[in-house]
């Protein structure tokens, strides 16, 4: 064993061995080539028969009709048509070309190419590759912090358009976001919660309605029932509202009890945040029901409250719902003091914090701001704060200005966004579109600087300026939370993939051929024999050259076989 362990160490390598293997057979290698070719010559006996083929073909082209060439140039405008018509609608929908992509997806690993979900340096990344992470972390869905309520505008929108505005991915985010928040571990003791964590669960809005109602009536201080009624079944602001009173009432109840006995156990713990969730819920509903109701000072308040008795709950970004109705106000002062606490760099952007920030600056220059006037002067100082500001926000959300400029419908925001997305440039522009047109000529500064944010940035998704490189992954994640009717914004625009370019010239060559030899046929059908023959030519000269150099007997021996 000691032996075999001292030649396995100094003995030649794996590879030495292999080349000094190679160079030893080498002139065996060259004996073997005749050896093979004629075994190939005779494995292939029946391919001797080509030059019979040939003369056949020749014969049967020779035969072929001008009606021939017609049905065969049409044919294959229509297939070439069929493929770029689908290439393109699948592009718009996907924004990938589908050939491209089953070729790398499917075609390419097949052939022994490396498959597109492994690491290009194979299983064990190094360690400072971080981009992938940031990637990830980067497209990660948020819940929208001003979305709207499902039975009062969701609904009602469905019964007069008949669209759905929101997606089925939008909704079982949605979903796994009820189970999260109001659900816990200790729900089985009690039994209208063990009802209500069956009624998140169930995928038909019927069935959760009515598994609240049997809550109810298990307990009539069920807080999550009365939320999920509240959300689902009240079809104005003020049923929804009356609602969140009697959740809300409930919610302090269950917090104050599960308050005194958090720290017995883990199970305390868990219930203790579960009440905590659901009073925070409801509390900033009622804010949200007063603000549409016109209270917008006691929505202020309450939302105040909040942020004051739970400033560690600054992740479910209340301070963006205050933003917004202290904008209704027209308090910008007070505006300007909550940015300056949640606009640092240490917490998570949003369009709402980046275009609010860009709107203070531009209220303060816009009403006197004009083009022809700054190219003449130069902007001063204040006017170019503000046009950095404004390039700040776009560089984050390129999206947002055409909402805000009307040069793209809105639609009803949906459940969750992804922030630098066009969800969050939806859901910004629905609420503060009104603020914009408030300021005067604050919408006329945006439109003549916003598009001087991409000669800063020429290559978005490489390299950022003040923030991190554009993520490439949004798109996809838009397509899924956004409502199919609605044309999602793609940034940056991304070029017509080369499989397009290629059906369409393929496209326009064939239909170009089938108007040709309709209205020419003895002519194109001459060109066509003309061109066929000149493709049999080379296949033909290579079998009579075999035949002149191969001894006829061996010729006409194999042929016969």
């Amino acid at each position: 064993m000691a032996e075999c362990a001292s030649v396995g160490a100094s003995g030649p390598s794996l590879s030495s061995r292999v080349k000094g293997s190679l160079c030893r057979c080498r002139p065996y290698v060259w004996l073997l080539l005749p050896v093979t070719g004629l075994l190939l010559l005779y494995h292939f006996r029946a391919a001797l028969r080509l030059y019979e083929a040939v003369l056949s073909v020749t014969g049967f082209i020779n035969t072929l009709t001008p009606k021939f060439y017609v049905a065969l140039t049409g044919t294959s405008s229509l297939i070439s048509g069929l493929i770029l018509i689908f290439e393109w609608c699948y592009f718009r929908k996907y924004g990938t070309s589908f050939i491209e992509q089953v070729s790398v997806n499917h075609l390419r690993p097949l052939m022994g190419g490396i498959d597109p979900g492994a690491s290009a340096d194979g299983f064990f990344p190094s360690s400072g590759d971080n981009e992938p992470r940031q990637t990830l972390s980067e497209c990660k869905v948020w819940r929208n912090p001003l979305n709207l309520f499902r039975g009062a505008e969701y609904n009602r929108y469905t019964w007069v358009t008949g669209k759905e505005p929101l997606t089925y991915y939008d909704m079982n985010l949605s979903a796994q976001d009820h189970q999260t928040f109001f659900t816990c571990d200790t729900d089985s003791l009690r039994p209208s919660d063990a009802v209500m964590q069956k009624a998140w669960r169930e995928r038909s809005p019927q069935s959760r309605v009515k598994a609240a109602y049997q809550a109810l009536e298990v307990s009539n201080d069920c807080a999550t029932a009365y939320i999920l009624l509240a959300e689902e079944e009240a079809t104005t602001i003020s049923d929804a509202e009356k609602l969140f009173q009697q959740a809300l009432k409930a919610a302090e109840s269950a917090y104050k009890k599960s308050q005194q006995m958090q720290h017995m156990s883990s199970r305390h713990e868990a219930q203790y945040k579960r009440d905590m969730n659901v009073l925070v819920y409801a509390k900033r509903r009622l804010a949200m029901c007063a603000r549409k109701l016109g209270r917008i000072r006691e929505a202020v308040k309450i939302m105040r409250e909040l942020m004051k008795e739970f400033p560690l709950l600054s992740m479910v970004n209340i301070h963006e719902n205050l933003l917004e109705a202290l904008l209704e106000l027209q308090a910008y002062a007070d505006v300007q003091a909550v940015l300056a606490k949640y606009d640092d760099i240490s917490l998570p952007k949003s369009a709402a914090i980046c275009y609010t920030a860009a709107l203070l600056k531009a209220r303060a220059v816009s009403d006197r701001f004009s083009p022809e006037t700054a190219s003449r002067r130069g902007l001063s100082t204040a006017e170019m704060n503000a046009v950095e500001a404004i390039h700040r926000a776009v560089e984050f959300n390129p999206h947002v200005p055409k909402y805000l400029l009307e040069m793209k419908s809105l639609i009803m925001p949906p459940e969750h966004i992804l922030k630098r997305g066009d969800s969050e440039a939806v859901a910004y522009a629905f609420f503060h579109l009104q603020h914009w047109k408030r300021v005067e000529g604050a919408l006329n500064l945006l439109h003549c600087t916003w598009e001087g944010t991409f000669r800063i940035l020429p290559y978005p998704l490489e390299k950022g300026h003040l923030f991190y490189p554009y993520p490439g992954c949004t798109e996809n994640a838009d397509r899924e939370l956004l409502p199919a009717f609605h044309e999602v914004s793609v940034y940056p625009k991304k070029e017509l993939p080369f499989f397009i370019h290629f059906t369409a010239g393929l496209c326009s060559f064939t239909a170009m051929l089938a108007l040709l030899t309709h209205q020419f046929p003895e002519l194109m059908g001459v060109f066509a024999k003309a061109f066929f023959m000149t493709l049999l030519t080379p296949f033909t000269f290579l079998l009579e050259k075999i035949e002149s150099i191969m001894p006829s007997s061996l010729w006409h021996q194999l042929t016969r076989m």
